[in-house]
């Protein structure tokens, strides 16, 4: 039963209206948890609550409110007949067997995260436990002499370590558990020292030391312990990037992701990389984020013919059309501009540039919760 109130035979009940109620003996009460004991009677009722199995015979239940119950209830004893004040039709207020879940069906399918209503259901079937893929763990390690720890005491010369809690929100918001492990100094001892504790996890996320400086010693320590899949990519922002594996001391081959040192390049690369390699970990699909076309309110630049990311505000105009305009500085170092991004306007890498007005592919970072705002409401 759907409601609180009287299991009827809807034939019953055909010509009752609140003018000219019929009368229906009532047979029992049904109480949610109990089993009807019997079939219910032609020309009669059963007092019914919800959640309760409907007992055979009947296809209808009338709520209480549309009913004499109150009139009937006088000095509180058992209602033995009720007046029904409409003509119920067959499967009124009844949630039929399988109505939310037919046998064989598929309940939860691989890769889909476990949320509060996947838990109810699963507890509705009287499950206890599920089988789940458990989170990666990514270990985050940052290299550099520059760099300083959040907290520290400013130093000349130095910027403090913003990419290891970047990217660590990343790998949270995506779906794997973030380990930042500290800082390798630019010498191979420091990060091999780092990394020995990294191959632990599920993943490695090195910060910096992949372009071809002096002090950049992260290929050198991929060539020694492990090997390298790919070493720099065509893109704008993030072009020196590596893939490879580590080897660990139990045999495992542990993916390592070398992200560029420039924060902006840094997230970008994740953006690209990171999250596919995770949600791959889940088991999950589509590898890549949603793309909506949007026009530009400002012209997107390609001086390198590389693939650009621009970083991009997404807002709809007053007709409701898609547009994107640029959160400023483009520099791969300008992370404040990387706060303000809510998507990735992209130029191909064989289109020199995109002007102002026209349209463009823009890979959504983030849906805004006011996406149907006009332009005027976002200043």
């Amino acid at each position: 039963s759907a409601m609180d109130g009287y299991a009827v035979k809807s034939a019953d009940v055909a010509s009752s209206s609140k003018f000219n109620p019929v009368l229906l003996p009532v047979d029992c009460y049904i109480a949610a948890g109990d089993v009807p004991e019997k079939p219910l009677s032609n020309g009669s009722a059963v007092r019914i609550m919800t959640g309760a199995p409907v007992p055979e015979g009947a296809d209808a239940v009338v709520p209480f409110e549309d009913t004499d119950e109150e009139e009937r209830r006088g000095d509180g004893g058992q209602i033995t007949e009720i007046g029904v004040n409409l003509n119920a039709e067959d499967g009124d207020n009844i949630r039929p067997a399988g109505e939310d879940i037919r046998a064989g069906e598929t309940v939860v399918k691989r890769g889909v995260d476990i949320t509060a209503g996947v838990i109810g259901v699963a507890a509705s079937l009287g499950k206890t436990s599920i089988e789940a893929i458990r989170r990666p763990v990514i270990a985050i390690v940052s290299t550099g002499d520059e760099l300083l720890e959040p907290g520290d005491e400013r130093q000349p010369g130095k910027i403090y370590n913003s990419n290891a809690y970047s990217i660590a929100a990343l790998v949270e918001k995506y779906g794997g558990i973030s380990r930042v492990m500290g800082i390798a100094r630019d010498s191979i001892e420091s990060l091999e020292s780092l990394l020995e504790e990294a191959v632990e996890y599920d993943m490695v996320v090195t910060s910096a030391g992949v372009s071809k400086g002096d002090y950049d010693v992260v290929k050198d320590v991929l060539s020694k312990n492990g090997e390298i899949a790919l070493w720099s990519v065509r893109m704008r922002p993030a072009k020196p990037l590596a893939f490879g594996a580590l080897n660990a001391p139990d045999g495992r081959k542990v993916p390592h992701l070398g992200l560029p040192g420039n924060p902006v390049s840094a997230m970008v690369a994740f953006e690209q990389f990171g999250r596919p390699a995770i949600r791959v970990m889940l088991g999950k699909a589509p590898l890549q984020k949603p793309t909506i076309r949007a026009t530009l309110d400002d012209a997107v630049y390609n001086h390198d013919g590389r693939r650009v990311y621009a970083r991009v505000d997404v807002y709809k105009d007053d007709v409701g059309n898609y547009r994107a305009r640029s959160t400023g500085n483009q520099s791969s170092g300008a992370l404040h501009s990387m706060a303000l991004a809510r998507g990735f306007a992209i130029c191909p890498d064989d289109v020199s540039s995109v002007p102002a007005g026209s349209d463009i592919d823009v890979e959504i970072l983030e849906w805004p919760d006011d996406d149907l705002l006009s332009d005027d409401a976002h200043h």
